[in-house]
């Protein structure tokens, strides 16, 4: 077995190869290792040496410096595996280029490291185990094996301090999982300890810990409670990587009873937003996302500093905060306008995901940029371009956002009415989801609605859905309780009875309407239930806050959209806004109000 072996996982095949390393490799590998903390020059110049590993950003980069080192000390060597890691994770349980551990400089160091294991620093020791478990190298190795026995000899003397028992908890979980027998000693000293007397910096070791799954099954939870108590307390003095990664290690938990902890580290959050990383502000988004939080001054603040970034920040930063926006459904024409407009420049390194969640924001919000022409021109030349590269699910996401902001991608909705397409949608067990079958639906009613002039393929009747209105997601909202009863009240008043208008009334068109009102050719007004010589109907959208954006008095993309087909199929639209019928004061205000809505030509009522 040779030193420092990595296993190659295969995400697809579940197959896996070793590589050996160091088997001809020379002694050092022209790598000096200065041990247990020693380094050359004071302790600034390590610090200044470890700030240019954490700088480099290729690999080629950081085995330039590793080559041009003539001595490391062991925290900066430990350094150096990790920024590898960082460079060269692929995401997918394996690096990008397994061969890049055959690298000279690397071979030796690695070697080095095995042979001085016993020499090496606390800190440094646990940071290399962690730094080779990112790696994922062989828990078999001689280095690995060393490592951890090296380890394991300094938890049985209680030398290690509360940083280095978490980074060691990490690494463990990593080799074994939460049920290793070394992890729930580790777990056990780290127990002996009191949170509230903590630094900073351990604190945050012990979430990056508990974020690695340590804590899986509910382990530890006394501790966490602990944790959570004293990270309130001292939230306001967090770094933004402290932030960032004790949001992270929440949404990893699942923390939902942490949320007074999720507001201060948003509050928090909003001072750093000038200097957050890329990776570290998709960190704190992706976590106020999954906790459904979010807060006006920290919108603001990324409407006055990220719209400036749009087109540097990292792609699936650009994403997030465009789904931040939509999600939490944020008007906001400074951000939307950059990065629409970077977009048409800056497209191509998306990935189709990320096209589609930023389109998908658009579209939720209702918002059609200054640039419109020319970003769904990109659009349409991605999608012949990278067609194949796209998810069906992700595809009719893009197609369904495009319809939302009245564009009609035509050449493509064939495509996703073929039988074939149709087929790859499906789940394997549970078939179409309701929401793709929503989505299709309406992707059907606005081709059949709003372009007369197609003459492609259909959508099966199978796949069209009788309503949208469905529990959870739906392209519907519901209708806000309090209004609605506040205005059936007033339109009892305004029509003399309550059997001259319908509620909730689901139309042949997939459509619920919150009240019908019906008129014969005279424009008197008819009883629910007349269902002949209908000359006009009337259907009486009230609209909640939750129809709206948060921020703006601007209806949601969906709503917009429901409108503009009851339209086309005839219906007169009267729409009733929560924030003019709110105002109203008196019953004689309401029906007052009501009649110049409804009936905004009539001088008197008639019924």
């Amino acid at each position: 077995m040779g030193v420092c072996s990595m296993t190659i996982r295969d995400p697809l095949l579940g197959v896996s190869g070793a590589v050996h390393l160091h088997r001809d490799s020379p002694p050092d590998g022209g790598v000096r290792l200065s041990l247990a903390g020693l380094a050359l020059g004071s302790k600034e110049d390590e610090r200044d040496a470890l700030k240019r590993v954490s700088s480099c950003g290729s690999l080629r980069q950081l085995l330039r410096f590793l080559r041009s080192s003539q001595l490391l000390s062991d925290n900066m060597a430990a350094a150096a595996l990790h920024r590898l890691a960082d460079l060269e994770q692929d995401g997918a349980g394996g690096l990008r280029d397994p061969a890049v551990l055959s690298d000279e400089a690397l071979r030796g160091l690695c070697q080095k490291l095995e042979q001085e294991s016993g020499r090496l620093g606390g800190a440094a020791l646990v940071s290399t185990l962690l730094a080779c478990t990112r790696l994922y190298l062989d828990p078999w190795s001689r280095l690995l094996v060393r490592l951890v026995s090296e380890s394991q000899a300094r938890l049985d003397q209680g030398s290690l301090g509360v940083v280095e028992l978490c980074a060691l908890a990490q690494a463990l979980v990593a080799l074994e999982g939460p049920d290793c027998t070394m992890l729930g000693q580790t777990m056990g000293q780290l127990q002996h300890s009191d949170p509230t007397q903590w630094s900073l910096d351990e604190l945050v070791a012990a979430y990056d810990a508990f974020g690695a799954g340590v804590g899986e099954g509910g382990r530890y939870q006394d501790l966490l409670n602990a944790m959570h108590a004293h990270a309130l307390s001292v939230a306001g003095r967090l770094e933004p990587a402290a932030v960032s990664k004790v949001l992270g290690a929440l949404v990893v938990m699942g923390e939902s009873q942490a949320l007074p902890l999720v507001i201060a580290l948003c509050k928090q959050a909003v001072r750093h937003v000038p200097v957050f990383t890329d990776s570290q502000l998709t960190a704190v988004l992706s976590a106020l996302i999954h906790f459904g939080h979010s807060d006006r001054f920290l919108v603001q603040a990324l409407e006055h500093h990220f719209a400036k970034k749009a087109f540097t920040a990292h792609p699936e930063t650009v994403t997030r905060v465009m789904q931040y926006f939509g999600r939490r459904r944020v008007w906001s024409p400074a951000v939307f306008d950059a990065v629409a407009e970077s977009f048409v420049y800056r497209a191509d390194d998306y990935s189709t995901g990320q096209v589609g969640r930023q389109l998908q924001a658009l579209g939720t919000l209702g918002y059609v940029p200054p640039n419109a022409g020319r970003l769904f021109r990109k659009v349409e030349a991605l999608l012949h371009t990278r067609f194949s590269q796209f998810q069906p699910q992700v595809l009719l996401e893009v197609l369904h956002a495009c319809t939302l902001l009245q564009r009609f991608p035509l050449n493509f909705v064939s495509k996703v009415f073929s039988p074939y397409f149709l087929q790859q949608l499906q789940e394997k067990e549970s078939g179409m989801d309701r929401i793709v079958l929503a989505q299709l639906t309406q992707l059907y009613m606005t081709v059949k609605l709003e372009c007369p002039f197609y003459n492609g393929p259909q959508l099966l009747p199978k796949y069209r859905l009788k309503s949208f209105l469905m529990p959870g997601h739906s392209l519907e909202t519901q209708v806000d309780v309090h209004l609605y009863n506040s205005v059936k009240a007033g339109l009892v008043d305004l029509l003399g009875a309550r059997s001259y208008f319908a509620s909730k009334v689901l139309t042949p068109f997939c459509y619920t309407l919150d009240v019908e009102i019906k008129l014969d050719e005279e424009g008197y007004v008819l009883p629910a239930s007349h269902i002949d010589e209908i000359h006009k109907r009337i259907a009486v959208c009230i609209n909640g806050p939750k129809r709206f954006a948060v921020n703006a008095q601007k209806l949601l993309g969906q709503e917009a959209i429901k409108q503009r087909h009851l339209r086309s199929l005839g219906y007169e639209v009267v729409e009733i806004p929560y924030y003019e019928f709110e105002r109203l004061n008196s019953k004689t205000e309401t029906v007052e109000y009501l009649h110049k809505k409804i009936f905004p030509l009539s001088y008197r009522l008639s019924w």
